[in-house]
């Protein structure tokens, strides 16, 4: 079996439900394997956040197949596209989007609590690990507004690997931060791609932060050039 983790074929993406139709991402292939960590370059416009959204299975391609751990996702109904995000996939965001009336651990368990996989004893003690790992293990019983945001950011990264994806999408995750925490951000990465083998994929302006990953995708006007 391969040890890809994505395998992107041929990939575009076309806007038709315009006046004239939007090519997005043109003719786009590529292959991610197990424990990488790797960076999305390219300036505004370019189509990063059109990759983002088809690599989370969050869109389609308009031509070309996305395989994940080799399941072709593009032939995928919603419901398997729904379970494969859900199992297979953690997403981090520019903005952490914490529920602001639950607590950190409760934010946490979020996921496990909809994937249905763990007791209420089990989830805890995963979440209260997770916690623990990325270093804010007192932040538990805190809500969102009572911490800061490298802390919130960090929660938002343990609820992403709640029920232990293979693959971590992270959207602009220093975006909002100073630099002391897009550092450790960043750090934290590099810690899930080493030490557990997961595959880390983000999108970033940020070029210094960018070439910490083991790789860089550069995307221009919708063309893979490097």
């Amino acid at each position: 079996m391969s040890d890809h983790i994505l395998d992107v074929r041929n990939v575009t993406r076309i806007l038709t439900n315009e006046a004239v139709p939007v090519t997005l991402l043109s003719d786009v292939s590529f292959t991610i394997g197990r424990g990488e960590f790797v960076s999305v370059i390219g300036p505004s416009g370019s189509g990063k956040s059109s990759l983002m959204y088809l690599l989370g299975l969050l869109d389609k391609p308009t031509q070309g197949e996305i395989y994940l751990r080799g399941i072709n996702t593009t032939v995928a109904d919603d419901n398997t596209l729904s379970r494969l995000r859900l199992e297979m996939i953690g997403f981090v965001f520019q903005f952490h989007f914490l529920l602001p009336e639950f607590s950190a651990l409760d934010n946490v368990m979020l996921p496990m609590r909809k994937l249905g996989k763990w007791t209420e004893a089990q989830m805890q003690e995963r979440a209260n690990g997770l916690l623990d790992y990325f270093g804010i293990a007192d932040a538990g019983k805190r809500k969102p507004g009572q911490l800061s945001g490298g802390q919130r950011q960090r929660v938002a990264i343990a609820r992403a690997m709640a029920n232990d994806p293979i693959f971590i999408m992270a959207d602009e995750p220093s975006g909002n931060l100073d630099t002391k925490n897009a550092d450790l951000v960043f750090a934290l990465f590099e810690k899930l791609a080493k030490e557990q083998g997961k595959t880390v994929v983000t999108i970033t302006h940020d070029t210094e932060l960018a070439a910490r990953a083991h790789r860089q995708i550069h995307i221009v006007d919708g063309k893979l050039v490097a």
